[in-house]
């Protein structure tokens, strides 16, 4: 019986060989400092969605902004820097906006008298489980 096994396990490690490649081939990058810019902006009249950013990075070194409209009617500015030495430091700065329609909702609130009704506790129904015995 072991036997049977040696020969199946034989069988499999050719059968592998054979699909396996045989040279790895090895890919090296220069070790260029990471470099992009991007930005992007949304003005949605519709939804009210308005916002912006812009980021640009030099090696360690990220420089960027984003904005956005508040629900209160101004505009978050955000500046920030991030290197290496300091880490990641934002100011925010919040800008109020001239002539921005800013959407509220407005929810008529009502009284409504619901009665109190006498409320009654069901009685607890006792279950028998089953026994298990190991």
């Amino acid at each position: 019986m072991a036997f049977k096994y040696f020969a199946l396990f034989a069988l499999v490690t050719v059968a592998s060989a054979a699909v396996l490649p045989v040279a790895v081939k090895h890919v090296e990058y220069a070790d260029a400092p990471a470099e992009y810019q991007f930005a992007y902006d949304v003005h949605d009249d519709h939804t009210g969605d308005i916002k912006s950013q812009q980021e640009e990075r030099h090696g360690d070194n990220v420089v960027g902004q984003y904005t956005l409209i508040d629900a209160d009617g101004y505009r978050r500015v955000v500046d920030y820097t991030a290197d290496e030495h300091n880490g990641f430091n934002a100011v925010v700065r919040r800008e109020p906006l001239s002539g921005h329609k800013v959407v509220k909702a407005v929810v008529p609130v009502t009284k409504v008298a619901v009665p109190i009704t006498k409320v009654y506790a069901a009685p607890i129904a006792k279950v028998a489980l089953p026994a298990y015995h190991y």
